[in-house]
């Protein structure tokens, strides 16, 4: 028997999916293991082991692949606990980490703290070289300059390094020759070199990004040594791939050297995972949210491809490299219910974690959470979480929430909790407004693919307040990151600076720069044993009107490109500027400004099949196992609502709301106003009930 096995280690629990070689799979969830997250790892390997009455090192043996994302080098940055870094960047420039780009986040608060750069003023050395926007050298590298910096570094005991030269996407001759001379005298050091990681326009950014990546390459390295180490010693000879933010894997030692890629690796899995779950039910655009214990993330699909961004921050620090565009808020089942300065109600962003945890977890958690409103309105069962290997303390999440909020707002106990669940579900809904109409798009035209353990819980609440008519809840939603980790392919992203007028690009140079970078690409797919056939280019254009101070990105064609169809790629400029601001200046004539040519580099795997499964028509009874009290929000009361085990229905079942649907790892809350269907895979397709005629064919056929 071989195996596959997804990983995503989360704030509060770490899951896993168990894919077998006939395509059937298995869900594991462990609490998550803060302070060294691969403790959490192996305990879950261990119990997928013990299941299958096998010893570790059996088991590993026989696993071909384990692709894992990592929150490693996430928390470094925020705790500020990364690698102490030195910079070595152009003279005068020394102090752009703290001016950035010079604009304030909050415009009008002058008490707003800046952020605090990574690396102090003392470890920031001014070297003496200069190059200009076109790459000539206005003055030579001073050596003895980069020399002094490593002398203080190494007294200073630096275990990083950041090289960020003025205009180096353009002449990077200059870092080359800097990064000879640290890495001869600092070998040991960890080395990260700007034209090499971000050859791009934009000096903040490119700085930001250089010394995040410095600041968390030793912390990735050590957790990735020390896990694959352990993986060997238990037998593991299989590929191990990591996520990366961009959607895609890549193998351990490329995310050592490019650890930045790794900043936001778990949440990019959804959107992946989404593809795959509404394509197969012919949905070629959708929403992912995925809400765990800690965070809740909001993606937007289109045309089965996720919407990418340049422009992401960590901790309000700039990352410039490709990333899926998702937004994430602090609200999960874990987020804390309590009153601000003026009285009012509020949710998270704080989280209990895993420890302590809410107050029914019983582990010493005081504060109330979401997981304790759920609780105390019915919508979970005190005596089923974690399919019963966990049992919920009622009396304690009731104590919780009536001592911090309802005595404090002189609510009842149920008024409290019913607060509490509507203000993080308005909460989750401007997340997905967030990403969906601020992106020119209405959340009305797309399906709301639902994750998360606590995710399903809350999944119609989010959709009626964003009037979107279907809801998927995938078959392994409750572990969904780790799903898509499994389908998800090997990604590589490029880009090179060419800033000229549309009107005036060079056709040889724009198609040698292509080229160039389409031959990278290959060469690191070729190193992770990806044949020819199985390798995918996609191509973009950072562009924007001349004297604009942002771009747009634009996905473009081979065809375009190859044939230099420069009116055809004008006019998707045009389209995509006005779908995002709502105009274009097609019809005045206003030129078009190339800054960026982009290229994804995919390396196709082979993917976990579905397994269909045979229709046995839309009678649920077989699955049904008692009534409970459970609170309809919209009509402010408890009502007798039926429950049904979810493991046991099956393909074509139809339930109408208000129902209860429990499984071992979440629980969905199917509202008065939703049908719910089982599809041919075993997900819950829900609909609005007035408009289930329009979508429901799309299920049962």
């Amino acid at each position: 028997m071989k195996y596959k096995i997804g990983i995503d280690v989360g704030g509060t629990f770490t899951d896993f999916l168990l894919a077998f070689e006939e395509g059937t799979s298995k869900i594991y969830k462990v609490l998550s293991t803060p302070d060294d997250p691969s403790i959490g790892l192996l305990n879950g390997l261990n119990e997928m082991a013990r299941d299958l009455d096998l010893s570790l090192a059996q088991f590993l043996g026989q696993v071909e692949t384990i692709v894992h994302g990592t929150t490693v080098t996430t928390n470094a940055v925020l705790t500020y606990s990364g690698a102490k870094t030195g910079l070595l960047t152009t003279r005068g420039v020394r102090d752009a980490l703290e001016m950035r780009r010079g604009i304030r986040e909050e415009q009008y608060n002058n008490r707003y703290p800046n952020v605090v750069p990574l690396v102090p003023r003392y470890l920031r050395w001014p070297v003496e070289e200069r190059v200009d926007y076109r790459g000539a050298v206005v003055m030579p590298l001073q050596p003895e300059s980069v020399a002094e910096a490593v002398k203080l570094f190494e007294k200073e005991g630096v275990e990083a390094v950041a090289i960020c030269f003025m205009n180096s996407f353009a002449n990077k001759e200059h870092e080359r020759q800097a990064a000879e001379i640290v890495g001869s005298q600092m070998p040991q050091s960890y080395l990260s070199v700007s034209s090499s990681l971000l050859p791009s326009i934009r000096f903040y950014d490119r700085l930001s990004t250089t010394v995040l990546n410095s600041y968390v390459g030793p912390v990735l390295r050590r957790y990735l040594q020390s896990l694959v180490t352990r993986l060997k010693e238990n037998s593991f000879q299989g590929t191990l791939l990591i996520m990366q933010s961009n959607g895609g894997v890549v193998a351990p030692e490329v995310a050592v050297a490019e650890a930045a890629v790794t900043l936001l690796s778990g949440p990019a899995a959804g959107p992946v995972a989404g593809i795959s779950y509404t394509s197969i039910n012919g949905f070629n655009d959708c929403i992912t949210v995925d809400m765990g214990g800690t965070s809740f993330d909001a993606a937007l699909i289109k045309a089965k491809t996720p919407l990418v961004t340049t422009e992401g921050d960590i901790n309000r620090l700039r990352l410039a490299l490709p990333m899926l565009d998702i937004v994430t808020i602090g609200a999960g089942g874990g987020s804390i219910g309590w009153l601000d300065e003026g009285g009012l109600l509020r949710m998270g962003p704080q989280s209990a974690g895993s420890k302590p945890g809410p107050a029914c977890y019983d582990r010493g958690g005081e504060l109330p959470t979401c997981t304790d409103a759920d609780l105390v309105l019915g919508y979970l069962d005190a005596d089923f979480f974690a399919g019963g290997k966990m049992k919920l303390n009622y009396a304690r999440a009731a104590e919780a929430i009536k001592k911090h909020i309802a005595d404090q707002l002189k609510f009842d106990l149920v008024e409290a909790a019913a607060g509490m669940y509507n203000i993080i579900n308005v909460n989750m809904a401007a997340g997905v407004r967030e990403v969906s109409v601020k992106r020119g798009e209405d959340p009305r035209d797309f399906p709301l693919v639902v994750a998360g353990g606590a995710g399903p819980n809350h999944a119609c609440m989010i959709a009626l307040e964003l009037e979107i008519p279907v809801i998927i809840i995938p078959k392994e939603s409750s572990i969904f990151c780790a799903a898509g980790m499994l389908m998800s392919d090997l990604k590589h992203d490029f880009v090179r600076t060419y800033s000229v007028p549309l009107s005036r690009l060079q056709k040889e140079t724009f198609l040698n720069l292509y080229q160039e970078m389409e031959a990278e690409g290959r060469g690191y797919l070729r190193n992770e044993r990806i044949p020819e056939t199985r390798v995918e280019n996609s191509y973009s254009l950072d562009m924007r009107y001349v004297k604009q101070y942002h771009e747009v990105n634009v996905s473009v064609s081979r065809e375009d490109v190859f044939n230099f169809n420069l009116e055809e790629i004008a006019r998707q400029f045009h389209r995509k500027h006005n779908l995002l601001y709502g105009y274009s200046l097609e019809k005045e004539g206003t030129p078009i400004e190339l800054l960026n040519m982009r290229l994804s580099c995919i390396g196709r795997t082979d993917k976990p099949q579905f397994m269909e499964e045979e229709f046995t028509g839309g009678d649920p009874a077989p699955a049904y196992k008692r009534h409970r009290k459970v609170y309809l929000p919209a009509q402010k009361e408890f009502a007798d609502v039926p429950v049904f085990d979810g493991a046991r229905l099956k393909y074509g079942n139809r339930i109408a709301g208000p129902a209860i649907i429990e499984q071992v790892n979440t629980t969905a809350f199917v509202t008065p106003e939703y049908a719910l269907v089982v599809d041919r895979y075993g997900s819950f397709m829900l609909f609005l009930k007035e408009r289930e005629e329009e979508f429901a064919g799309r299920v049962v056929k």
